[in-house]
Order: structure tokens, then sequence, then C-alpha cells
């Protein structure tokens, strides 16, 4: 053994190295006694003390045994740990499990988001960001944090930070008409962990679940993933087709203030339908009420919820409303549902980072956050009529039905069904545009067209993109 005193590593570790590598060598054999600490410290010239800890670390990890008259031996560790067989001595790992389809079908979806910078994207799924959002936040970031307590970073209520749960309370009573109570609010990081609570809390494996078809696709792969049976039902001109829904439905998904992705609203008529189903089947009914704030004709419709809120799930996200990396989302329901909700949460996620729902309430509470709603609401009504103009210019309007024009952040332009929409896709994206396409929001509805979103597509490229895309199918 030999000491490389100019090392920075400490003396008993390059010694316990060196002895760990002659037991698993097997220079030094099972039973072999070792040197007593006095005898070897003399001979390396160091204190007895360092061998001690050498000795000591050995017998910790069971690569030495001790005993009284028998001193310190080398253990059989290859016959503790079992003999190497040819496939263990080659380190194949553990063989991974093949993962659900689902779980592909996901990721490809959420990569769609995935474009050039070169490309004009009109993405329905992004909000509109700039430097004034990202310096109100910041304020709100270094303000709030330097405000906190030590008491805040401990573990944190499942239900979330309370704080936050009585500026959301108050925001729903005030834009939404929906007045509940905190205990009636669960905060979680974002929808599709809304919508896998609400799977795991309140279905049972085998459920039918009903969604929109089209629809939204993280809420059929989600109910997918957790076993539920799903129904797609058909979405029409005036939404969800509730006729349609079947009599064994336990749950009901919808996004009546504008349909993800058809963009129409739900009827007054089909709202009475849907939510005197619901009752009749002890039903739930989950509202995602994604982008209702950002309205064009009118006021915001009112909510399910507001109707029969003892049958319905309520989900709101800031996602949309601010940036998707704030992974702040809302469920709103009956007190009893909600606490079930938060069981879960806390045995499966705990909470949620105390900093984000910290910097968010401070946001909402100084007035940043409806600064930011008026100023956006702005910005969308000038981008949604600058698209609404070019697509008539263009000539779009002759070939597609355009649908969605009253609220939200996306439009439809819906094809008929020889609509190549896979081509016609491809050749958009060569020409610098990047748009969505119907079917991948499809479950097995065969209806084609392409989903547009303009939140985040600057005016002036608006109308280039829309007038690319007029040349490419026209």
């Amino acid at each position: 053994m030999k000491i490389d005193r100019t090392s920075t590593r400490p003396i008993w570790q390059q010694l316990l190295d060196q002895a760990i590598d002659q037991i698993t060598n097997g220079v030094w054999k099972p039973d072999e006694v070792l040197s007593p600490s006095r005898e070897l410290a003399k001979q390396l010239n160091v204190s007895r003390s360092t061998i001690q800890i050498v000795y000591e670390e050995l017998l910790t990890r069971g690569y030495t045994v001790t005993s009284r008259r028998g001193g310190t031996r080398v253990n059989d560790w290859r016959h503790m740990a079992g003999k190497p067989t040819e496939e263990s001595a080659s380190r194949i790992p553990p063989q991974l499990p093949a993962m659900p389809h689902l779980i592909g079908q996901s990721q490809k979806w959420f990569r769609s988001k995935d474009h050039p910078n070169s490309v004009i994207d009109f993405s329905p799924y992004q909000p509109y960001l700039d430097s004034h959002f990202h310096n109100a936040w910041r304020k709100s970031y270094l303000n709030a944090s330097s405000e906190l307590s030590t008491s805040t970073w401990s573990y944190g209520d499942a239900f979330g930070f309370e704080p936050l749960r009585k500026q959301i309370q108050r925001y729903l009573s005030l834009e939404r008409g929906i007045h509940v109570q905190t205990n009636q609010i669960l905060l979680t990081s974002g929808a599709q962990q809304s919508i896998d609570l609400i799977a795991q809390a309140l279905l049972t494996r085998g459920d039918t679940v009903t969604v929109e078809d089209p629809g939204y696709p993280v809420a059929w792969m989600t109910m997918k993933y957790r076993h539920m049976k799903v129904a797609p039902v058909p979405v029409d001109e005036y939404g969800l087709v509730v006729e349609k829904v079947p009599s064994e439905a336990r749950l009901i998904f919808v996004t009546p203030a504008h349909q993800c992705a058809v963009g129409v609203m739900l009827s007054a008529s089909r709202r009475q339908q849907l939510l005197h189903t619901a009752a009749q089947q002890r039903a739930w009914i989950v509202e995602d009420d994604y982008d209702s704030e950002f309205r064009y004709r009118g006021e915001p419709v009112p909510s399910l919820y507001s109707q029969l809120p003892q049958n319905c799930l309520y989900l709101m996200s800031f996602s949309k409303l601010t940036a998707p990396g704030i992974r702040i989302s809302a469920v709103i329901g009956p007190t009893e549902a909600i606490a079930q909700l938060a069981c879960i949460q806390a045995f499966t996620y705990r909470h949620l980072p105390v900093m984000e729902q910290v910097t968010l309430t401070h946001f909402i509470e100084h007035g940043y956050f409806m600064r930011h709603m008026r100023r956006v609401r702005n910005i969308y009504r000038r981008r949604h009529e600058i698209m609404q103009k070019s697509i008539a210019a263009s000539g779009l309007g002759d070939k597609f039905t355009l649908r969605g024009i009253e609220t939200g952040l996306h439009v439809l332009l819906e094809a008929d069904g020889c609509f190549d929409e896979d081509t016609m896709t491809l050749r958009a994206l060569q020409r610098g545009v990047k748009v969505h396409q119907l079917h991948s929001y499809c479950l097995e509805s065969k209806r084609k067209g392409w989903v547009l979103g303009f939140a985040k597509v600057d005016e002036e490229l608006i109308e280039e993109g829309i007038h690319r895309l007029a040349d490419t199918v026209l």
C-alpha cells in the first residue's frame, strides 16, 4: 500500500480505496488476517487513528469481520454477493418495460408545439408573453421572496397555498360568478395533473367517461392511461351532442365556453340538456374553462359550475392566462370531492412548489395579474380581428369553414372530407408556416382542417402567414 502525500485526497481514503481494491480483486483472500492497526501504522508512517478509520470503514461496508481473539479478517464477500453469472458479469442493466402507446401519442402531440424560429407558427397552445409580463413577475418574485418566513418552507398544504386560494376565490367570484370557499379549491401543476387526480380520486378502474371528439387529447389520453373506458361523443355547431352521452357515463369532460379544438360554444339548450343528464345519471361534469376570459362578442358566458355545483368540477389554469412556465392550475368543486382529491395529492405529489405559489399570490394581490389581463385582451382582440380579415381577404374562407371566432385564442379552418390534411400541412411548413391539424385532436372523428392560434403571432406575421397558406391550398 502506498501513500501520495501530495494528493488532496485524505490519507485514510487513499488507503481505504487500495484495501477495497485488494479484497475485490482477490489479492487479500477470504479469512486472511489483516495486520494489527498499530503495526500497519508504523509500516506506513501514519497515525494509528488513520488505520483505525480504514479498518472501521472496511468493517462497516462488509469487507471484513472482526473478533476479540481472531483480529480483523477478510470477509467472504463474494459468497455473500452470490456467484457472478455470465449475464451479470457483462453488466446488462435491468430490462425496461414497454411504454404504453398512449405515452408516445401524448409526447408526439406535445412535440408538435416545437418549431424552428424562422417558421410562422399558428400555435393554439401558446399565450402572448413580453417584457412587461417578465418584469412584473420578477418584481413579484423578489418582493414575495423577501417577505417569506422560515415556516413557509415547511411541508405545505396539499390543497395549496391558502393566500393564493383566497386570491383565486376572489377572482372567480368577480370574473366568473363562481362563489366558493377556499376549501373548495385545490391547486395543481396543470390541467393534465388535475385530470389525473380526478381519475384517481373520483373514478374506479373501468368506469365509462365521455370526452368531446374532436377534443382535448390530454383528457382522453389520461383517462385511458388510468384504465377508464373512454366514450368519444361528437361535436357539432352547437357543441357536444349530449344525447349521444352513454347512460353509464360516470364523467363528462367538456369545454363549453370555447370548444377544444372546433372552437364552438355550447348552446344554451345543450347546456341545460347536459346539466339535466349529469344530474339524472349522477355523473361528474368536468368543465375545462381554459380561455373563456378572452371573449370578443359580449360578456363571458356563465359557467356550468355556477348552475350545477354539486355535479361539476371546474378547471382553470394560469398557463393560458399568464405563461405555460407557471405550472399552477386549480380544480374547483364540492367540498367532499375536493377533499378526496387533496388526499390523493398529498399521497402522490405532497404539494406544489412553494415559491411559484407565493409569487403568483403577490402577482395577483398587487394588481399585476389584472393589468396583464387587460393588456393581453387588447392584443388578442387586435390579432383576432386581423386573423379574420386576413382569412376573408386571402380567399381561404371560400375553401374552408371558419369556426370559433367568438372566444379564445384559436380559430378552426374546417375542410371537407377529401382534404389531404397531411400533404397540405407539410407544404405549408415548407413555405415557412406551421399549422396544427384537426385530426391530432380526434379520437374517432374523421373531421379535417387546421386549428390556428393567433396569441403568439405578431400582427404583421398573421397576415403574411395566412396569405402563404392561401398560396399553398388555393
